[in-house]
């Protein structure tokens, strides 16, 4: 059986977003007749919020070589509602967030009903387009109670949504030289593991390719994964092995880089991301 490399990329192939940075204005599809899912998406994202929703075509938003399957219909709308609910609902009820969102929010979203394909094996899990677009994939696997599922869509989100603040905002004071020495040489990061990563400080294999995608990714983390103050902040205080305690120097870094972030977050968008993160981990729940 041929074997098939997975590689989540959150933003993450070759450098984590694609070369073209500049904004795609949301525009509506000419000379079609709404159906009722095109009118609710007019009425409820395009209208609301100048966010296009991509579901048709889906050749024009993959790369050359790429495979890829279109959603199907009946998932569509579900998946809506799942954003809706998990990334724009928490920004508008937290503090400040409605504002930062409206002003900020990416113009196109494209749903695929699988993975993406790429001519080379392996297997794209979600892309996103530096804060001009993000694509969510397999959403025709839709089921927002599979943990898996759900973190794969969130972290492809919240990830992305977060570049903006650094794009627009600059990343917080001295973030780079918090874990200097951790970040790995280009196109290294996947050969880390989890427990690696953490040793050096980070959230994820990813997250030490740059600065910039280890402030992304430790925003995802900390606003979907329930576990993270466990998985990365609380120590072991009866350490006994050199293994162990480099994973506490590691978990030092992170907590040294949530509240760098943190900082950062309140004063250029006056947003609480403990507050944020407390809204989302309530409708996980």
């Amino acid at each position: 059986m041929k074997s098939i490399l997975y590689i989540v990329t959150i933003g993450l192939m070759l450098s984590g977003c694609y070369p073209d940075e500049s904004l795609n204005v949301a525009e509506k599809d000419q000379d079609v007749e709404l159906s009722a899912l095109d009118q609710y998406i007019e009425d409820n994202f395009t209208e609301e919020y100048n966010m296009a929703i991509r579901y048709r075509y889906i050749d024009r938003y993959v790369n050359p070589g790429e495979r890829v399957a279109p959603p199907k219909l009946d998932v569509v709308q579900p998946m809506l509602d799942f954003i809706q609910e998990y990334w724009i609902n928490p920004y508008l009820e937290v503090t400040n967030g409605e504002e930062f969102f409206r002003g900020h929010v990416p113009p196109e979203i494209i749903l695929l009903g699988g993975f993406i394909y790429n001519p080379d094996g392996t297997v794209t899990l979600g892309t996103a387009d530096s804060g001009a677009r993000i694509t969510f994939t397999n959403v025709n696997s839709i089921d927002p109670s599979d943990q898996e599922w759900r973190s794969l869509q969130l972290q492809t989100v919240y990830h992305e949504f977060s570049h903006i603040v650094h794009q627009r905002y600059k990343l917080p004071t001295a973030y780079e030289t918090i874990t200097t020495s951790g970040y790995t040489s280009a196109g290294s990061w996947f050969n880390l593991t989890d427990q690696g990563a953490i040793m050096r400080g980070f959230v994820s294999p990813y997250a030490t390719s740059s600065p910039n995608e280890d402030f992304a990714e430790t925003v995802a983390f900390y606003l979907f994964d329930p576990d993270f103050h466990e998985r990365f902040i609380i120590q072991d205080d009866e350490c006994n092995t050199a293994a162990c305690e480099a994973e506490n120097n590691g978990k030092a870094f992170i907590t040294q880089k949530v509240a760098a972030i943190t900082e950062h977050y309140e004063k250029v968008t006056g947003i609480d991301l403990e507050e944020l993160r407390g809204i989302i981990q309530e409708k996980l729940q």
